[in-house]
């Protein structure tokens, strides 16, 4: 029986044989399936690359010589092989090793990534630095084919072709499919332009061309333009060579020998190099390989059992369910409608896709593109929902400010995954949204806290005449509370306990005010509350943006102490607004904000996030104990020109 070769030393893979080397791959593999089963992860795309990741460090010296992992939800075997073998079983989980590259980690990590198309960009400014400081090290950027739809990716080809540094591009590519034939050929062309003797010629081929009295310059020009016939008959795609790079390929991303070769070869032209590779998602594990988009992104599951989507639970739908049933019951009308960027399925948009399919558009990896792109749709009549997660989003900060918010343009922005997220760590939390987009001129952001009222909201914003952000979280989405139904009204939220002043009192001992998502948390912290002897009036802001700053100064004026909890960054959040409104109207309250750090949160569960950043039902109520407990106001004080706010109908 062949002995296991994990654990290894990453040195050890540069001696191994290749037969080996194969074992490894299927070692590897069998760990990938086996901890994604229990912990979830992404699958598919981290069993594509075995091979590639393999043959990289046979070739390239981690971390002297930079391995930049484009979104890097395919770096499980990077981390495998560099040292976090023992670790790999805390994947994804509070204090374990993060499910994408971190520089903290492991200095093999040689850039934090989590979204997509960065890594061009990043390795060839490694790059350019190891060039300023003299140490003359190389860099390859690993990027699948998807994350070429971003704008960023095409920006760094243009000025990498332009600078002539030794980047090597890994095209990852799982989709294509390419004839045996133009494969075969343009591999030999391809693997024959990769050769040293081959350039050395090249390269004194065309000076002399250009040194012949006369005419050489003009002959030079028509060479150049013969040789790019030539490739683009030959060649599977001529746009890299147009942008300065050699190009190599199609090859098969699964077999270590050829990899490794190319790879090599590559490396020693010290010049930029795209090789684009074919591999297979899912590769080793049946059902991944028969069913690649449901094993991209997975929760815990039996390895002997396929996938199968969750029926749902009309009693337990989640905030994206409610959105996408609401979404397609507004698809009735023929100007609605939907944009995502590579995400119709984790939005929610996929029945509006099946039901609605010529109003249906995904703009893949593009975010900014996709929000201009509804902009120019909303100025053409229509009404464009663009549903894209919260810490996607602020790739199109520009776009959102420059062509939304200044033409004041209908667009309806559907922020999934607002707030903490479970799981993917720092790079995937929702937490800035609020920060970001509340100083916009013409925006309106809503935050539901229940079903009714989030699909008041939808109906809200596709009425309006401006931009709108609905932001909710990826959570199980409460229903029933009669509040939930209660009609907008605009810059106004709704009572959810209270207000006890009303009955009679002067004026009240303790508001709470929150955003939509933390509902279940400030229940529960209400009863919390209230087996500890205090009682709370609770009430739903549902509004962040616009704001009746009328009633809400009167309304918290009308409280000894107050808290605002909102699932988002505190620095810049609501409760900040919140504070410098209750100073400019004078109100007398003692002001509480809880929020999330500022701080890009770690791993964990949102439960964990929540808990601790505070936001857990324990950690508001505590807070909200210490808060009374910490009066300052004796107990016969009644502030002075209290405004009683009048109760939201």
């Amino acid at each position: 029986m062949p002995r296991q070769i994990l654990p290894i030393r990453l040195h050890e893979i540069k001696t191994l044989s290749f037969a080996d080397l194969n074992r490894l791959a299927g070692e590897i593999r069998e760990l990938i399936v086996s901890t994604v089963s229990r912990n979830g992860g992404h699958l598919a795309s981290n069993l594509g690359v075995v091979e590639l990741t393999i043959a990289l460090h046979r070739v390239f010296d981690s971390p002297r010589e930079k391995i930049i992992w484009d979104v890097g939800h395919q770096c499980y075997a990077h981390k495998i092989l560099t040292g976090r073998y023992e670790a790999f079983p805390s994947l994804r989980k509070a204090g374990g090793i993060a499910g994408f590259p971190k520089v903290s980690e492991s200095p093999h990590d040689a850039f934090n990534t989590g979204h997509a198309s960065t890594s061009i960009s990043a390795a060839l400014g490694m790059l350019a630095a190891e060039k300023l400081l003299g140490t003359g090290n190389q860099a390859a950027a690993v990027i699948g084919d998807g994350a070429l739809t971003g704008g960023l990716a095409y920006e760094a080809l243009s000025h990498a072709g332009q600078l002539g540094l030794p980047l090597v591009v890994i095209l990852n590519d799982n989709k294509m499919s390419i004839g045996p034939n133009v494969g075969a050929l343009s591999k030999y062309l391809s693997r024959l332009s990769m050769k040293k003797r081959y350039q050395q010629f090249r390269r004194a081929f065309d000076a002399t061309v250009q040194k012949i009295p006369f005419f050489g310059y003009v002959l030079f020009k028509i060479i150049v333009r013969l040789k790019r016939a030539v490739k683009a008959v030959f060649y599977t795609d001529n746009f890299f060579v147009d942008l300065g790079f050699e190009y190599v390929g199609p090859i098969d991303g699964h077999q270590i020998p050829l990899l490794t070769q190319v790879i090599s070869d590559a490396k020693k032209l010290k010049k930029p190099v795209v090789i684009h590779v074919i591999t297979r998602k899912g590769k080793g594990y049946g059902f991944a390989e028969d069913n690649p988009g449901d094993y991209h992104g997975v929760s815990a599951f039996h390895m002997s059992v396929p996938i199968k989507k969750a029926e749902p639970n009309v009693s337990m739908r989640t905030f994206t369910r409610v959105f996408s049933d609401a979404l397609l019951a507004a698809g009735r009308d023929g100007r609605v409608v939907a944009i995502t960027a590579a995400m119709e399925e984790g939005t929610g948009l996929l029945p509006f896709k099946k039901a609605f399919p010529a109003r249906f558009y995904d703009t893949g990896i593009a975010e900014e593109h996709a929000v201009t792109f509804a902009a120019g749709l909303a100025a053409g009549g229509l009404r464009p929902v663009v549903a894209i997660y919260s810490t996607f989003i602020q790739r199109a900060s520009d776009a959102i400010i420059h062509d939304v918010c200044l033409q004041n343009l209908p667009v309806v922005f559907a922020l999934d995954r607002a707030g903490l997220v479970s799981a993917d760590g720092e790079t995937h939390q929702g937490l800035f949204d609020i920060s970001l987009f509340r100083s916009l001129p013409n925006m309106s952001i809503l935050a539901p806290a229940g079903e009714e009222e989030f699909t008041q909201m939808i109906a809200w914003a596709l009425a309006s005449s401006g931009p709108v952000i609905i932001r909710y979280p990826k959570a199980l989405c409460p229903a029933g509370d009669p509040a939930f139904s209660l009609p907008l009204e605009k810059g106004r939220g709704v009572w959810i306990a209270g207000p006890i002043w009303e009955s009679g009192s002067v004026f009240g001992e303790l508001c709470i005010l929150f955003t939509g998502s933390l509902y279940p948390q400030i229940m529960a912290a209400k009863d919390i509350l209230f087996s500890r002897g205090i009682e709370a009036d609770i009430y739903n802001l549902r509004f962040l943006k616009p704001v009746d700053e009328d009633y809400l100064s009167a309304l918290i004026n009308r409280y000894e102490n107050v808290i605002i909890a909102e699932e988002g960054s505190r620095s810049g959040g609501f409760g900040e607004y919140l504070a410098e409104l209750a100073m400019r109207r004078n109100c007398s309250c003692r002001l509480k904000i809880l929020g999330c750090e500022e701080r890009f949160d770690a791993l964990g569960e949102r439960e964990e996030l929540l808990a601790r950043n505070g936001l857990d039902a324990e950690g508001i109520a505590t807070a909200v104990e210490d808060t009374v407990n910490l009066r300052i106001f004796t107990t016969n004080h009644v502030p002075s020109e209290r405004h009683e706010p009048s109760r939201t109908k």
